[in-house]
């Protein structure tokens, strides 16, 4: 995807390429035949990549681009598993939208989790120790200002 995109792979875009495949098939592991989840890896490691680049647009900092990779890759995954699962729970191509349903369900319950276990966890750093160090210290680097040591002297 990010070659037809960017018109060039990148080794992070490889490498992100195959966590998010790896990612969205985890959820469906028992559930679908192997064509289902490499079409799930294939469509999955798209969504992410297109998740990623919304970061840039919509301006949060996500430097590992855990969100876009774990948090969508997982999500979809997940609604995958309702759509292709075949062994043990039938989804939506076996005649059975239920379990898409139930799929989303969990999807919804563990995203609203995720977040108001995150805004607890930041109100209580915001009032501690606070959630960004000074700028200065941040265009120095982190490694040097609170280490006082480079890890990355290139």
């Amino acid at each position: 995807v990010e070659w037809l995109h960017a018109g060039k792979p990148s080794a992070l875009g490889v490498a992100s390429g195959i966590v998010a495949g790896l990612v969205v098939i985890t959820p469906a592991a028992g559930f679908v035949t192997p064509a289902a989840a490499l079409t799930m890896g294939l469509c999955g490691g798209a969504v992410c990549y297109f998740a990623v680049l919304m970061k840039h647009k919509i301006g949060y900092d996500d430097s590992l681009d855990a969100f876009g990779v774990h948090g969508v890759g997982g999500a979809f995954g997940a609604l995958a598993t309702g759509v292709f699962a075949s062994v043990g729970a039938s989804g939506l191509l076996m005649g059975n939208l239920h379990q898409l349903w139930v799929q989303f369900i969990g999807v919804a319950a563990a995203g609203a989790y995720a977040v108001v276990v995150t805004m607890i966890i930041l109100k209580v750093l915001k009032s501690t120790m606070g959630l960004r160090v000074a700028e200065e210290e941040e265009m120095i680097g982190l490694d040097q200002t609170v280490h006082s040591e480079s890890g990355y002297n290139l």
